[in-house]
């Protein structure tokens, strides 16, 4: 079976901006869950800058990584329900938008434990009591820009609460929410891992809102 076609559709904005995700509506025979989900080759990127919304006031924060969209959907309707600042985790070399090389990347840096390295400028996260941290899964477990984030910027969620919410290709949510929780413990930061995490298929997000609903009213 071919891979599918990139649907450039806006499925909807993000701080003003664009999001496309090629996979929203796909069936599940063509979806494959999620196998060959292309992407633009900049991590949803091409035609935006990377979402950095930003306030003063804000209690809570979403921290995302998106490659072909879903993630960064799940995050627009995130921010839409709780007013939520936003900050995109940017890569400094972003994944292919062909699956096949994005994927024989990734499974070169999870053998070799080379996580990618990230260019951008991260806030002092001190004024947020909760951080919503978003990311695809890859290989049942964090995708490898979130866990960068963690290894290099994890000391600023201490003393917060993380509430995990992922996109992922029908099987789950495998050991993220663990793996979250173990690169905290190991650079010692004390915070508070939620584990009832918001997991949505890739093809689904845009049917979500029910689901995105519930679950935030569970957290509080």
């Amino acid at each position: 079976m071919a891979l599918f076609k990139r649907n450039v559709q806006i499925t909807a904005k993000i701080d003003g901006q664009p999001i496309q995700a090629p996979q929203l509506g796909m069936p599940a025979l063509q979806w494959r869950n999620g196998y060959g989900v292309p992407s633009d080759g900049k991590d949803t990127n091409s035609q935006n800058k990377p979402t950095r919304r930003l306030t003063k006031d804000a209690k809570e924060i979403i921290i995302y990584f998106s490659r072909s969209g879903s993630t960064e959907l799940l995050a627009a309707k995130l921010a839409k329900l709780t007013g939520a600042d936003i900050l995109e985790i940017v890569v400094d070399e972003p994944y292919s938008g062909n699956y096949r090389q994005t994927l024989s990347r990734a499974n070169f840096e999870r053998q070799t434990e080379s996580y990618p390295e990230l260019k951008m400028s991260v806030p002092d996260l001190n004024q947020y009591d909760r951080a919503y941290l978003g990311y695809p899964i890859w290989a049942m477990t964090l995708s490898h820009p979130m866990t960068s984030f963690l290894l290099d910027y994890g000391n600023l969620l201490n003393q917060k609460q993380i509430v995990p919410f992922m996109s992922e290709g029908g099987y789950g949510q495998g050991n993220s929410v663990q793996r979250i929780s173990q690169i905290l413990r190991q650079k010692g930061v004390q915070a508070t891992v939620y584990s009832h995490p918001l997991v949505v298929d890739g093809n689904k997000v845009d049917r979500s809102d029910y689901q995105i609903e519930r679950w935030l009213k569970s957290l509080n």
